[in-house]
């Protein structure tokens, strides 16, 4: 989004905001809003003007995961866009699931 026009990123940044309106009760905006891609992978559909932008997010418990934003130019969505939400995906699920780091032991006089 940084490399975005501030218009823009403020339209998409408004989109997205409606994602924090789901709750367990309501999992998904309806369509037109937001639809399936592949499995969990889910789209979040966005325009400025005649620019239509997709938002590539999966759930992970209650937390919502943004993989991936584009603008769309053609009927489907093209197949290395959704790779990059999957491996963005892949990345974020090796890091939650990664053994917790042990922080490092005091330093200074006060070091046991």
């Amino acid at each position: 989004m940084d490399e975005l026009d501030d218009d823009v990123a403020a339209v998409l940044a408004q989109q997205i905001d409606r994602l924090n309106l789901l709750s367990d009760e309501v999992p998904h905006l309806p369509f037109p809003h937001t639809s399936q891609v592949v499995g969990e992978l889910r789209e979040l559909r966005c325009h400025y003007g005649r620019q239509l932008f997709r938002v590539l997010y999966r759930r992970s418990g209650r937390l919502l995961v943004l993989l991936h934003i584009f603008s769309k130019r053609t009927a489907k969505i093209p197949a290395p866009e959704i790779k990059i939400a999957n491996d963005r995906w892949d990345d974020f699920k090796e890091r939650m699931d990664a053994d917790p780091r042990t922080p490092p032991r005091p330093a200074g006089h006060d070091a046991p």
